[in-house]
């Protein structure tokens, strides 16, 4: 037989599209790609956006980022390079209406600018609510003017050319912010944008020994001067007096963009990820189902002449094609769906992202190819071995497993793809290693339940159906254990789609009690502290968080200086650099469990420390911890550990020390409480004591929970593709045996057995794998949905006994109705096509 092996393969191709043999292999990558290259498609118009406008995020070409007022030396070498400079502070503090308007108050995000704001971009301003795009203007507030954001107005009753009140002072609104160029996400920023002039700032008051400030240094000019001046500042940042300040740029900032999307772009991959590796999957069973039904075929075509070789090439050049076409309709796909998520993601991303390059439709198309190749090939090449006498010998020349060599290369290859788009190594390790494990312990239990089945029927007293199915299924063990196997991988990933959507996020969302406090208050002044608690008592306050509060930075353990040098993870090395909210109280803190030492109430040359930076860095019972407190030595001993539950909304630090007093220290009050039900009762704390800042956390955390929504939104949109690969595995896993089936039914049907016993024994079988696989499957995704709550939400989650069940069933009836959509054929063939069958 003279014919090219394009030829052939083309001719193949077409054959086998026709019959359907291929569709649902087509299904398969089509869904794997389309999945990761949407991902794919909008990571990379984020990071384009990013990337555009990073001069734009950072307000300048380079900012020292500081939780101090800079040293005059950071300004003074970026004017000695020829570099423009602007300086502004931000923190959040209380809003307030005058009287005689209202006298609401709200939480705002203050920023003082300073003359040259911004270097990069432009502040746009407008008069009009809705407008959104604004006139750009060079200048800055004029004295006693304030810019704000339109939600200000609304939440405090105000219109343009009212007063609102900023501590000690109060402001005209003189314009409203359309856009601010360094301003980050809106996630970020959980309250309203009010821009001052940096020479108003001393009058308002709102600037204490304690308060939480943010100053900013923003450079700009020549590329060449901008690069002298980073490197001259990072060697700056390596000196060991210099702490609390950080060097923002094009190569090594964070903006605060990136960081909010951060969290919805892993959940998007970790999704793509689960979709890729149960089309993964559905490939590799839908491609030895394939190779089972040409087996005759192929063994023809050797009586007829063709060579393995010949064989071999055709069916290479036949996936090749099918694996380009599918790879590419799912890029269209993913390229459509990824305006979804940029709309579900519409509150995060606020500006309008630049045209996709091509590289996600080359990672698409890769992807494809590759998952045909690892999962789909193998299995088909054996095609090519298929000896001739299998036409008269049908017990010969079946499909053997595939070589190590062969699975191995292509899993790692597909594999390491997968480590590549999830962007995070670890994320993509837990990823594929966790899928690996299952499929691992999904074989393992499922073939020590095919041997126990045998066991624990008796066959003499079970009904007939029963007993057939038995043996059936222990007749066939490594069918069986493919089987369930399979059908748990494509289970575990619905089951994890309703723990995601009720258990988890309800959890999340229940994980603060009812009667936690709803309000923290910052920046009570000592002077302040007893006239602050009457006035929470008079308003019928009863629980009340009342701790001092003092900054300060730890700089030796055990006697010896620390840095960031000193430590490789990154969270010690930021942990080291900044400044702790240190605190002290003679009785441990009723929401924090002692879980290391013992806390001596009044014991001197104490301290005591959270168990989680106690790990981080690398600290234990006895070492001594020596902080600089605005210049004063403080030291202590480590007495005892505390475990600390961050999302109890109660008042929590990282250290503390055992005594009731601590002469000499700037000290500031923190307070939460539960805010009493009367009208005006925050309006009037914050008229009274102008100086703290009143945090309602019912308002940011429902903020922070409407951003959840979002993200819940756009992955449970990319969970449909999960969804149908997962539906796919079933109905493949199902269909694998379904010519082996045929000739047992046809050989039972000879020997007189009645149709209605053969549904009653494939139903029976197909109930006890979905069973078996359903609860394997509840069960590792019990065990995924706790990981997920413990590790990645911080917060205790226990799911319901009920879950193994429920699974259980559910998997009895997605596998009942896949096999009865998959095999209805196999009992309604004539009795004469299967004696037949039979006889062959």
């Amino acid at each position: 037989m003279n014919i090219s092996l394009w030829t052939l393969g083309w001719r193949t191709l077409w054959r086998d599209l026709r019959s359907g043999e291929l569709r649902l292999v087509m299904v398969a990558v089509t869904l794997a790609v389309a999945a990761l290259t949407a991902v794919g498609f909008f990571s990379d118009r984020l990071q384009g956006g990013l990337q555009r406008d990073a001069r734009q995020l950072l307000g300048g070409d380079a900012v020292i980022v500081s939780d101090n007022a800079p040293t005059p030396q950071w300004a003074a070498q970026a004017r000695t390079l020829g570099l423009q400079t602007a300086q502004t502070l931000s923190f959040p503090t209380m809003g307030r209406a005058a009287d005689a308007q209202g006298g609401a108050t709200r939480l705002v995000a203050l920023k003082a600018v300073g003359a040259g704001y911004p270097l990069r971009g432009q502040v746009r301003l407008t008069q009009a609510t809705g407008d959104l795009v604004g006139t750009p203007v060079s200048t800055i507030p004029q004295p006693k003017q304030a810019w704000v954001d339109a939600a200000l107005l609304e939440a405090l009753g105000l219109k343009l050319g009212d007063s609102v009140l900023l501590g000690d002072t109060d402001f005209r609104i003189g314009q409203l912010i359309a856009q601010e160029p360094d301003r980050g996400s809106g996630f970020m920023s959980f309250a309203p944008r009010v821009l001052i002039n940096e020479a108003d700032l001393p009058a308002t008051g709102l600037v204490q020994p304690a308060s939480r400030i943010t100053w900013r240094l923003a450079v700009a000019g020549a590329p060449e001067a901008v690069k002298r001046y980073q490197t001259w500042a990072e060697a700056e940042l390596k000196k060991p007096e210099v702490h609390g300040v950080r060097l923002e740029s094009l190569e090594s900032g964070r903006p605060e963009m990136r960081q909010t999307l951060d969290r919805a772009e892993k959940f998007l991959n970790l999704v793509a990820l689960l979709a890729a590796l149960l089309s993964a999957v559905a490939v590799a069973l839908a491609a030895r189902g394939f190779a089972a039904r040409h087996l005759d075929d192929c063994a023809m075509l050797r009586v007829l002449g063709l060579p393995q070789r010949a064989i071999a090439g055709a069916y290479t050049v036949e996936f090749l094609l099918i694996g380009l076409a599918a790879s590419l309709l799912g890029v269209l796909i993913g390229f459509a769906v990824h305006y979804v998520f940029v709309w579900l993601l519409a509150g995060l991303v606020e500006a309008a992202l630049p045209g996709a390059s091509f590289w996600p439709v080359l990672f698409g198309v890769g992807i494809g190819l590759t998952l045909l190749m690892a999962f789909g090939l193998p299995p088909v090449l054996q095609l090519a071995q298929v000896p001739p006498l299998r036409v008269i010998r049908r017990d010969v020349g079946g499909l053997k497993a595939a070589s190590l060599a062969v699975l191995g290369l292509g899993v790692a290859g597909f594999a390491a793809l997968l480590l590549a788009v999830s962007a995070d190594l670890k994320l993509g390790l837990i990823a594929v290693g966790g899928f690996a494990g299952a499929v691992a312990v999904f074989a393992a239990l499922s073939w020590v339940a095919v041997k126990l089945l045998r066991r624990v029927v008796n066959e003499a007293r079970a009904p007939r159906w029963l007993a057939l199915a038995t043996r059936q299924i222990s007749a066939r063990p490594a069918y069986a254990v493919v089987q369930v196997s399979s059908l748990a991988v494509g289970l575990l990933a619905l089951v994890l789609l309703v723990l995601l959507r009720t258990d988890l996020i309800s959890s999340w969302r229940a994980a603060t009690p009812a009667d936690a406090p709803n309000r923290f208050v910052i920046n009570v002044m000592p002077d302040q502290s007893e006239a602050f608690r009457a006035a929470l008592d008079k308003a019928g306050v009863q629980r009340l968080n009342w701790y001092p509060m003092f900054r300060g930075r730890l700089v030796a353990v055990n006697g010896r200086a620390v840095s960031m040098d000193d430590y490789a993870e990154e969270r010690a090395k930021r942990l080291v650099d900044r400044e702790f909210n240190l605190s002290n109280a003679a009785e441990a803190p009723p929401h924090n469990e002692v879980v290391g030492g013992r806390w001596q109430p009044g014991e001197a040359d104490a301290v005591s420390v959270e168990e989680g930076l106690a790990t981080t860095l690398g600290l234990k019972l006895g070492d001594r911890m020596r902080f600089d407190v605005g210049g004063m030595p403080l030291e202590g001993r480590i007495t005892s550990l505390r475990k600390v539950d961050w999302a109890s909304m109660h008042v929590n630090f990282f250290v503390m020390f055992p005594q009731a007093a601590m002469a000499d220290l700037p000290v500031t009050y923190i307070a939460a409480y539960r805010a009493p039900n009367q009208p005006g009762f925050d309006n009037a704390l914050v008229r009274d004591f102008p100086n703290i800042t009143n945090v309602d956390m019912s308002a940011t955390i429902a903020q922070v929970q409407r951003v959840l929504d979002q993200v819940i939104r756009a992955v449970e949109f990319l969970f449909g593709f999960t969804l149908v690969a997962g539906l796919i595995v079933l109905f493949a896993a199902v269909s694998a045996t379904r010519e082996e089936r045929a000739r047992e039914f046809a050989i039972m049907r000879a020997v007189g057995a009645s149709s209605q016993l053969l549904r009653q024994v494939q139903r029976a079988e197909l109930v006890g794998v979905g069973l078996l696989a359903g609860f394997l499957a509840s069960v590792v995704a019990v065990a995924v949905g706790w990981a997920m709550a413990r590790y990645a939400f911080d917060f205790e989650w226990h799911a319901s006994p009920w879950v193994p069940l429920a699974g259980s069933v559910v998997g009895a009836v997605l596998a009942l109705g896949a096999g009865w959509w998959g095999l209805r054929e196999v009992l309604r063939r004539p009795v004469v096509e299967t004696l037949r069958q039979a006889a062959e």
